[in-house]
């Protein structure tokens, strides 16, 4: 009756069986940028949040929510992902902070819903952080930058500036990569 994979031939939703698929190895990069504004940022540098480790915190948020997200999104499949890494990239002259996040996986679908739920909710965790010294915290462009593996191949947004491009040899659970 659909197009759709995720309709039946009665037009219901279900989860896809990828039973049949190979398995093979999948990696996705996912951004967005929280706008912190000039009371935030310069407390966020120098580490004087009220609440803590801002940067700790949204980092752990960020990779137990890759972890969780068949439990967020209805119809992922569950994962056994091999990797999982955020990192923050501030810039001074905006006064914002970018967050990457990085998935791996060796399994028979994909994994760019989870390095997306990563990315959004290490940014609401920077926002639950530091929203005692200011609510007015926006959260941005949230997307997917990158993904490889599977039979849809490698997709990379054109509009990546050098500097945010994301190396895949860099990606492991842990891995803070020089930055914040």
């Amino acid at each position: 009756m659909s197009d759709f994979s995720h309709l039946d031939e009665q037009g219901r939703m279900h989860m896809v069986d990828v039973g049949d698929k190979s398995a093979t190895e999948r990696r996705a990069v996912a951004s967005c940028r929280v706008s912190v504004g000039p009371k935030v940022f310069p407390l966020l540098m120098s580490g004087q949040m009220p609440k803590g480790d801002v940067w700790a915190a949204a980092r752990l948020a960020g990779i137990m929510a890759a972890k969780n997200t068949p439990q967020l999104i209805p119809l992922c499949h569950s994962l056994p992902l091999t990797g999982v890494s955020i990192d923050f990239t501030p810039d001074p002259e905006q006064e914002t902070v970018l967050i990457q996040a990085r998935v791996r996986t060796y399994a028979r679908t994909g994994v760019e819903m989870e390095a997306l739920t990563a990315a959004a909710v290490a940014a609401l965790t920077i926002y639950d952080m530091c929203k005692a010294v200011d609510r007015g915290l926006v959260i941005q462009d949230l997307r997917l930058e990158e993904k490889s593996g599977g039979a849809s191949g490698k997709y990379q947004r054109l509009t990546n500036s050098p500097k945010n491009l994301v190396q895949f040899d860099k990606v492991g659970v842990g891995d803070e990569s020089g930055s914040h």
